[in-house]
């Protein structure tokens, strides 16, 4: 299959101009037609104005909030009716409708004399029951592609240590490589994409880049805390074309916005199984044109295994000034550092003697993350919008310890390795967004830009021979030391990028898309080759010196598809280019137990979704949909052998891959089925299936043709019920994996089971998990077990740390938390 992800020849280049330029050209040409308003103002019982609401067109999915003197203007493509659905905390829903154009209106909401949980919960279904992105989010276009919400207020789960099983139940087909630090990172994956560190998504905070390196190193060293997150956003491989080009798509993590009071603060602490102890404090308000969010979050635990001890901090700080109510800037700065100590991997035959033994008691890894941004927002009059974000990265990722591919070894005492990254980056990405009529049709034009620059180092070699987490090189301790490299990483990137919703009629919309990407990439450095003869003597000890630069350039194209036949229903379709560019740990090896191949290129391919969506009288809520996601040149590791004959592990242009299955998410309200008239009682469940399949169409690699992609279980289930009468709620939640491989041979077992649990299948597993909490007043108390039915399985075999081999899961866990609102 041919694609535009080439290096770009002559006739290429030309063609590439001109396709661009049509593009603007037709995107520029279109003009706007007359529009009409609705405007007035949100009252109370008592005549007080109400600030903020959130005022929600059904007919459209667009969204607006009323100002601090409860006003607001609404403008829409035609005259007619429309239904609006108006929402505040602490005050009942209500529809209505009215007809454009319209303006003084006065519309009056009632206060709810019961603020149970229960009934806060049924009204906030009533404006967020289907858990997707509107079409047009603010300076961004959803329409056509696969999108899902999550919204972390609605969850029962265990949020204090970010449970990805909990949080994420109800999005489809995603894997999780589980770990026991108190989530301080998060892993997850999907459609045969390995989720180590979400690397395979682009991960972002409020709409800004949070990994290490966009391009050279998108692994996520930090995840947002969800206690202070109002809702996670995912947008599948289609996101390509505006956030990047990953296969996986965007994950965003939206923190929750500054309470209207002047200020208001949450206090919770939690306690929990194998000394975990966490603390989460945010301090939020609104005076005149100023708001803020704070957060402090701090974490501690020993782990269930032995030498698994860790504690982090977390600052988080949201300042914002609304110049106008069409203008206003936001800057936000994270501060997030920890250490903590790595358990190590166990062999096949270790797990089944006993999951929770560690031999290693000298691995420890750190990490100290600072992120800025400031955002510039501007609404203009005729129906625009723009935003401004500059954003910049000053963190480092540290690592020390005894990894050697021998699993079973018990460490001698020595030099440790030393894995040392600083990733200095920033950028810059602007939008503008333009709604606009055709034959009384709305339709929306966006233009974006974006520029990144990285000037990132590694440095690899001897650690010292203690115990602790000392990260300092000891380089005149062992100067003989094996692995030695010092790199330095400078990437430049610049991408424009354009999406507009065609509206062919009222239901049918048709979305092009485009990406202009233009990236350069270098790896400047030199390691040292040190080579010893049986009695242990130097024979060789060289220094190598490269210099590796890489340009390209190239387009990717998409199209979305959207037809909504009746209010609530939609059919969506669509398909997108992808690329990813080889990573620093492409390049470059850190273990003993991998080598590189010399000519690994990037990864190209697409990704296309057909599906219906949509919920049904406010009591079924669903997303149904086939997916394929087709890789070509595809990165992934092989069981080969070196020139001297010796096992290895190669990472390497595997061949050409395809990933396909069937998605559906089903959320059953029984409450308003069967007990509409009891307001007291929510009672849902919900059924979350991915069926997925895959193959190896071609490769030059041994034995890989016709096997199965790395990281696809053929079935991901995970179904549950959620209860709740008054003030009380719980849920309860089964999770089930089919087995799954981690290396395109599709090896069953380690090589060597006793000694090595790098490769082999992740076997079948299930997990339960429950959650509950009770409100009294501002208090609210929330416990629950994690894994309640005790299994022993394991969701990750790592080829390096926190390994390598198998890192078992967390066994039976409590905890338990009490929040205080001020």
């Amino acid at each position: 299959m041919n694609h535009s992800i080439t290096k770009p020849g002559s006739y290429l280049s030309m063609m590439k101009l001109k396709d661009f330029s049509f593009i603007i050209f037709l995107l520029f040409s279109l003009n706007a037609i007359s529009q009409t308003h609705i405007s007035g103002v949100l009252v109370g019982e008592s005549g007080e104005k109400l600030s903020y609401v959130e005022v929600y067109n059904k007919s459209n999915g667009n969204k607006t909030t009323t100002n601090k003197e409860g006003s607001f203007d609404i403008v829409l493509a035609i005259p007619g009716i429309y239904t609006f659905v108006f929402y505040k905390d602490d005050f009942s829903v209500l529809e209505q409708e009215i007809s454009a154009p319209s303006s003084g209106l006065v519309i009056t909401l009632n206060k709810i004399t019961n603020l149970s949980e229960v009934v806060v919960k049924n009204e906030r279904d009533k404006v967020f029951a289907l858990n997707k992105l509107k079409d047009i989010e603010e300076t961004a276009i959803y329409a056509g592609k696969k999108t899902e919400v999550v919204k972390v207020d609605k969850l029962t789960a265990n949020k204090a240590a970010n449970n990805p099983r909990q949080i994420y139940a109800q999005v489809v087909g995603l894997t999780i490589n589980e770990s026991s630090d108190g989530g301080l990172q998060l892993s997850i994956g999907g459609r045969g994409l390995d989720p180590n560190r979400s690397a395979n998504f682009n991960t972002r905070q409020n709409g800004y880049d949070i990994s290490a390196d966009v391009l050279g190193y998108p692994e996520s060293y930090y995840a947002t805390p969800t206690e202070a997150l109002d809702e996670i956003q995912i947008v599948r491989g289609a996101a390509s074309l505006q956030y990047g080009t990953q296969f996986g798509g965007l994950i965003n993590f939206k923190i929750k916005s500054p309470s209207t009071k002047p200020i208001e603060l949450v206090e919770r602490n939690t306690v929990g199984s194998y000394g975990l102890y966490t603390n989460f404090t945010s301090l939020s308000g609104t005076k005149g044109k100023f708001s803020y969010y704070t957060f402090f979050n701090y974490k501690r635990g020993d782990g269930f295994r032995p030498n698994s001890g860790f504690h982090s901090t977390n600052y988080f700080a949201n300042l914002n000034y609304q110049f106008t109510e069409k203008t206003s800037v936001h800057f936000d700065y994270t501060r997030f550092d920890y250490v903590a100590q790595q358990a190590g991997g166990l062999t096949d035959q270790m797990f089944e003697q006993d999951p929770t033994q560690s031999n290693r008691t000298r691995n420890w890894f750190a990490v100290d993350w600072n992120l800025f941004a400031l955002r510039f927002k501007h609404h203009f009059d005729n129906d625009a919008d723009f935003s401004l974000q500059l954003f910049g990265l000053d963190a480092s990722r540290k690592t020390v310890g005894f990894r050697p591919n021998r699993v079973e070894l018990a460490d001698p005492g020595g030099a440790r390795d030393l894995i040392l990254g600083d990733f200095v980056n920033w950028g810059a990405e602007a939008r503008y967004l333009k709604k606009y009529n055709i034959n009384g049709n709305s339709n929306a034009f966006l233009i974006g830009a974006k520029y990144y620059q990285a000037q990132n180092t590694g440095i690899q070699g001897p650690g010292s021979s203690g115990s602790d987490a000392n990260f300092n090189l000891a380089t005149a301790e062992f100067p003989q030391y094996a692995n030695q490299s010092d790199y330095k990483y400078p990437n430049l990137n610049f991408s424009v990028f354009g999406e507009n919703i065609f509206k062919v009629s009222s239901k049918f919309s048709i979305t092009p898309g485009f990406r202009y990407e233009n990236i350069k990439t270098k790896a400047n450095g030199s390691y040292r080759k040190i080579n010893f003869d049986g009695a242990g003597n130097v024979i060789l000890d060289k220094t190598v010196v490269e210099n590796t630069v890489r340009n390209r350039d190239f387009f990717l194209f998409g199209v979305g598809l959207s037809y909504k036949p009746k209010n609530g229903i939609e059919l969506y379709g669509n398909i997108s280019q992808n690329y990813r560019s080889v990573t620093f740990s492409d390049l470059r090896t850190v273990y003993s137990s991998y080598a590189i191949s010399d000519d690994i290129t990037d990864e190209k391919g697409f990704t296309s979704d057909i599906g219906i969506r949509g919920q049904i009288n406010y009591k079924i809520r669903f997303d149904s949909s086939v997916y394929a996601l087709y890789y070509n040149d595809k990165i992934g590791d092989y069981w080969t052998k070196s020139a001297a004959g010796v096992p290895t592990m190669l990472r390497d242009n595997i061949g050409t891959a395809i990933t396909y299955g069937f998605e559906t998410m089903i959320d059953w309200s029984l409450s308003k089925t069967f007990f509409e008239a009891n307001t007291n009682l929510i009672w849902n469940v919900f059924s979350n299936v991915a069926i997925t399949d895959s193959d190896y169409l071609k490769s030059q690699a041994f034995g890989v043709k016709g096997n199965k992609v790395e990281f696809v279980p053929l079935f991901n289930i995970k179904t549950g019920t959620g209860v709740g009468y008054k003030n009380f709620m719980s849920s309860i939640q089964l999770t089930y994996v089919t087995s799954q491989f981690t290396d395109a041979t599709n090896q069953t077992e380690s090589t060597n089971s006793i000694s090595s649990g790098i490769a082999g299948k992740i076997p079948t597993y299930y997990v339960a998990d429950f959650s509950s909490s009770y409100k009294w007043r501002n208090w609210k108390l929330e416990a629950g077990v994690t894994n309640f039915t005790d299994n022993k399985y394991f969701t990750r075999r790592a080829t390096g740390y926190p390994g390598p081999g198998i890192i078992p899961s967390d066994t039976r866990t409590f905890y338990t938390t009490l929040e205080f609102i001020f």
